[in-house]
């Protein structure tokens, strides 16, 4: 399960990476027909404006997975392992319960668009634009269910990758 896990998750990051570039690529071809041609596109800030939020989204799944979010563990590094296990399986069902309602409410905001279009690009329907809600929510959950239960199981407190969350230092 955690090979397919990380499969979905690299998948998911080179995602994140394509938006990445076509946001950079927008941008700059809106810079472009603005300051160069004289000639302001009216449809490319709302566009690069739902990029930018699915690249949020979807890198926050990569950065949940590598437990790259930041992360207050001055204290729960100075516990006892029990006492930092116990303190790490409070905090992932808390994480969880988040992302339960992100995945649901999201859901549910979806639907709730029905057909509703954006405002300057007429064929773009709202739902395809909040569905990175219960899509990333889902992606959240199946990450923090399998730390959960491998915290659970007492099999591993280590984060995923390799990779410690980022602690707020610059020389990291």
């Amino acid at each position: 399960m955690q090979k397919l896990l990380g499969r979905v998750v690299a998948l998911v990051e080179w995602f994140a990476v394509g938006l990445l570039t076509g946001l950079t690529v927008l941008v700059c071809f809106g810079v472009f027909f603005r300051y160069v041609l004289n000639s302001s596109l009216v449809w490319y800030d709302e566009f690069a404006s739902y990029m930018l939020v699915w690249l949020t989204f979807y890198g926050s799944v990569v950065a949940d997975y590598h437990r790259k979010h930041i992360g207050f563990d001055l204290l729960v590094g100075k516990l006892a392992p029990l006492a930092r296990r116990f303190v790490d399986i409070i905090g992932e069902v808390a994480v969880l319960g988040f992302q339960f309602v992100l995945c649901y409410y999201g859901w549910v905001l979806t639907e709730k668009m029905g057909d509703e279009t954006s405002i300057s690009l007429p064929w773009i329907q709202v739902t395809w634009i909040t569905s990175v809600l219960p899509i990333t929510g889902a992606f959240l959950l199946m990450i923090s269910a399998a730390r959960l239960v491998a915290l659970l199981s007492g099999k591993t407190t280590q984060p995923q990758g390799g990779h410690g969350a980022w602690s707020g230092s610059s020389s990291e």
